[in-house]
């Protein structure tokens, strides 16, 4: 039997996943990364303990692994995205690296929109200028830490430092370039006209590669601490909503993902790169081969849940928080939650707004106040749905994974605010699982990522739309959608009074 492993650096821990050819996880591993945040709108990591997480985590990996080193072919990645590491002439880093989470380049985005302008931007990049995306932090470091931008010769992404130094080898591939706000999404280059705008050295940006090319394989070094077979190849990997699409079997057209976590994510497949969404929703490059993705981004989306439980349900587990939710009728009794709490994205792009609950009365319990939180992370979601929708495109089935996978009713309510099929897959490993895919597809094992999804992902439950839910939730959602503009600007002026 032969194996692959997949990488995942999240912003919490460094996730690795060993994987045989049938597509069964036979070992896994999670190690934690420390997160700076000295303050407000900071979040920092340090590139070396991502580095030193990895090493242990193969290390253990390997000790627990009774095959043969040899055995495992190939190591991809996935990885958080947006992270600006710098380096310099000698390939070390010159600063903690500045993570996606991280909003202190508010006025960098103003610059780039003022400097290349917001058409222009969208016509080359597909995305408006956000405060989580790299060029905007790349402009922080050159405006305020001019010294240590004077030093730098490359930048490159969280998953693609880890990368060059286990190979030495130092590249980007497209799915995380297109997060940078640098990449001509069409050309697939580094736009020269956006960093000659904002005297960009475009030197600064590093050489790009597929997904699933083969860089080389791990140093000596490496194998010497690990355990891994020198032989051991490495490919590219893919950025983690693009590697979370592969492992749910996102490939084809008409495939939708929705992912909660601690932010939520509706990925749609795109087979094309002439959609217009006019920067509602980000528009980037596939890990799949000639593919791109739209994608909608609730900022909290999880995180709202465990936010209200940590509140008001502090000494009680998840499971029996939601376990009265089925009893609750829809619409929560006459009551809407939105989940704004750090602002949104999709499709407001608003840091100012905050989060409601509409129509409290005495009546409403804990139970109904759950329920509303629920269907007001899947309203949001929706939002991007909606919005591809609107450009034509079909969303017949959504594979649901992370939190909101785990509850049977989160999973129907799903079903019937989106209107579509919703799937749960058997074994759900998100995008370390798409992680080792890439592997798998680039050591030959597979023609096509989607031969490799047809033998690995399974489906264990199909979910389908209740008509008269259905049309219960189109009437709240409409309710929903008037919540932000009623009161975005009483948000503005709370917002001044902190």
């Amino acid at each position: 039997m032969k194996y692959v492993i997949g990488v995942d650096l999240g912003t919490s821990a460094v996730k690795l996943l060993l994987v045989n050819q049938n597509g069964k996880v036979v070992e896994e591993v999670s190690k934690p990364c420390q997160l700076f945040q000295e303050k407000a709108g900071y979040s920092e990591q340090d590139p070396e303990d991502w580095v030193k997480q990895t090493i242990a985590g193969l290390t253990e990996l390997l000790e627990a692994f009774n095959g043969d080193a040899q055995d495992i072919e190939g190591i991809s990645f996935s990885g958080q995205m947006h992270g600006l590491v710098l380096l310099n002439k000698k390939g070390h880093v010159l600063r903690r690296a500045i993570l996606w989470n991280d909003t202190r380049t508010t006025k960098e985005c103003e610059e780039i929109e003022t400097r290349i302008g917001r058409e222009r931007l969208l016509e080359i990049t597909k995305n408006l200028a956000l405060e989580g995306f790299t060029l905007p932090k790349l402009l922080w470091v050159k405006n305020h830490e001019p010294d240590i931008f004077q030093q730098a010769v490359r930048f490159v992404l969280p998953k693609d430092y880890v990368r060059y130094r286990l190979t030495g080898k130092l590249q980007m591939e497209y799915s995380d370039a297109a997060g940078t706000l640098l990449l001509d999404i069409t050309k697939k280059a580094w736009s020269e006209d956006i960093c000659n705008a904002l005297d960009i050295d475009p030197d600064i940006c590093p050489p790009l590669i597929d997904s699933h090319t083969e860089i080389g394989t791990i140093t000596n070094e490496i194998a010497q601490v690990t355990g891994l077979h020198p032989a051991t190849s490495v490919f590219a990997g893919g950025a983690d909503n693009a590697c979370g699409a592969i492992g749910a079997g996102v490939l084809t057209e008409g495939k939708t993902l929705a992912s909660i976590g601690t932010s939520g994510v509706v990925l749609s497949y795109e087979t094309s790169d002439d959609s217009d969404f006019g920067g509602k929703v980000h528009y980037f490059n596939h890990a799949a081969p000639d593919g791109f993705y739209a994608m909608g981004v609730t900022l909290a989306a999880g995180y709202s849940l465990s936010w209200f439980k940590d509140v008001f349900a502090k000494d009680m587990d998840y499971e029996t928080l939601l376990q009265d939710v089925g009893s609750v009728p829809i619409g929560s009794n006459g009551l809407l939650f939105t989940p704004y709490i750090v602002g949104e994205r999709s499709p407001h792009v608003d840091a100012t707004i905050r989060g409601s609950f509409i129509g409290m009365d005495a009546l409403h319990e804990r139970k109904h106040f759950t329920r509303s939180v629920l269907e007001g992370i899947t309203f949001s979601l929706n939002e991007s749905i909606e919005i591809f929708r609107s450009q034509g495109k079909k969303i017949g089935q959504i594979v649901s994974i992370g939190g909101g996978a785990k509850n049977e009713y989160w999973l129907q309510m799903q079903a019937d605010i989106f209107n579509a099929d919703i799937i749960k897959l058997q074994s759900e490993q998100g995008p370390g699982m798409g992680a080792a895919m890439l592997a798998a597809y680039g050591c030959g094992w597979f023609d096509s990522l989607q031969s490799c999804a047809d033998t690995f992902l399974k489906e264990d439950k199909v979910y389908k739309p209740i008509e008269e839910n259905v049309q219960k939730y189109k009437e709240l959602f409409t309710l929903y959608r008037s919540v932000y503009p009623a009161t975005k600007d009483v948000c503005k002026g709370l917002l001044k009074l902190r």
